[in-house]
């Protein structure tokens, strides 16, 4: 008999949805909802909100975009060169 998934008493930290092909995805949505609440407690002035906001998660998004180029070359280029595997 196969498992159901129960709709109604989902627990999130138990039983986390499988997205782990798929999780730079959720990349977008998680920054816009991070710079929504923090600049929805930063922000002076609720007229500058909305640009504050949009330029807050473009900067989490390209931060993140950059971390992970940079850790592509140190990986990929730099550690080959510094520690050779013997024989290759």
């Amino acid at each position: 008999m196969a498992e159901q998934w129960p709709v109604l008493a989902w627990t999130p930290f138990v039983d986390p949805i499988n997205a782990h092909e798929v999780w730079y995805t959720l990349l977008i949505p998680m920054a816009l909802l991070i710079a929504i609440g923090y600049k929805s407690v930063r922000c002076r002035d609720m007229r500058q909100y909305p640009r504050q906001v949009i330029v807050f998660t473009v900067q989490i998004v390209g931060g993140i975009a950059l971390l992970g180029l940079l850790a592509y070359l140190m990986i990929a280029i730099a550690l080959p060169r510094v520690l050779p595997m013997p024989g290759a």
